[in-house]
């Protein structure tokens, strides 16, 4: 840059393509539209709308969708990944996300014990929405807030622009993510999903424990005297909660995806069809 101005800014400079990533790098599913499938990260994408990324996040969705993007590693408080750009070395992009200290997380994994539904939903590939208010009366936020203190960006291209395309998208990514297992959010809090279900455990062990052996209830009757109705359903609004509802076909984003492609295309995109049908079927 003779003039002072990078190379980028100049007149004559011609974008150009990146460069493909040998074997085929990491590919959103969406192929046009919204990205996000799920209530959990189509608000992580409007949080990043609200902070003022949201509107340059389109310049990373075509990388997002050729599969650009070589890793995606989520960790407490960063998500890392490596995105091919027009230099042979791919550049290293990191989101960071402040973690949650040890008395929050204390106060979290309490909240979750004492109602196990949320943990159950979890499991189930799902995230209640009611856990945002959970949360929030914890003096807690499950996405980032402030840009100032919640959410960092760095990528390693020449790029002033933030995000740049490479940042936007492993956010596209970090989304189907999170629609694949919202664990994955709370990992980036501060607790991975073994280390999490660990937590419940020993804690629900150490209430118990605490409390001792329960005793029956006087208002409870004997058995005897309630076994001419004791298989009857149970009153409706004493009934757990449903389980959340599911895509049919959200086991194929939490496979591992194959090392083999079938006509270029990736397995689990082409089973993809298959299991939404079968869905339709009476």
């Amino acid at each position: 840059m003779p003039d002072g101005r990078p190379f980028w800014a100049d007149e004559d400079y011609t974008p150009r393509k990146p460069l493909p990533v040998p074997g085929g790098g990491i590919q959103i599913h969406s192929t046009r539209g919204t990205v996000a499938r799920t209530w959990w990260s189509a608000r992580f994408l409007d949080t990043l709308t609200d902070l003022g990324v949201g509107g340059r996040l389109s310049r990373g969705r075509t990388y997002a969708r050729s599969g650009q993007i070589v890793s995606l590693d989520v960790a407490a408080g960063a998500a890392v990944a490596l995105v091919q750009g027009t230099r042979p070395k791919p550049y290293t992009v990191r989101i960071g996300v402040r973690t949650w200290d040890k008395s929050e997380w204390t106060r979290v994994e309490q909240a979750l014990v004492d109602d196990a539904w949320y943990a159950a939903a979890l499991l189930a590939g799902g995230m209640p929405p009611e856990i945002e208010e959970l949360l929030g009366g914890l003096g807690l936020a499950l996405f980032p807030e402030s840009g100032a203190t919640d959410l960092s960006m760095d990528c390693t291209c020449p790029d002033v622009t933030v995000p740049c395309k490479h940042l936007a998208a492993a956010f596209y990514l970090l989304a189907e993510r999170f629609d694949a297992d919202p664990f994955e959010i709370l990992a980036l809090r501060g607790r991975d999903r073994e280390t999490l279900l660990e937590n419940l455990r020993e804690r629900r062990g150490t209430t118990r424990a605490e409390i001792g052996p329960s005793e029956p209830s006087a208002s409870v009757p004997p058995l005897a005297d309630v076994l001419d109705r004791f298989w009857t359903s149970a009153p409706v609004d004493t009934l757990p909660p449903a389980p959340p509802a599911t895509s049919p076909d959200a086991v194929l984003d939490q496979v591992p995806e194959l090392p083999v492609r079938v006509r270029g295309k990736r397995v689990t995109d082409l089973l993809r069809p298959a299991y939404l049908r079968m869905a339709d079927e009476p």
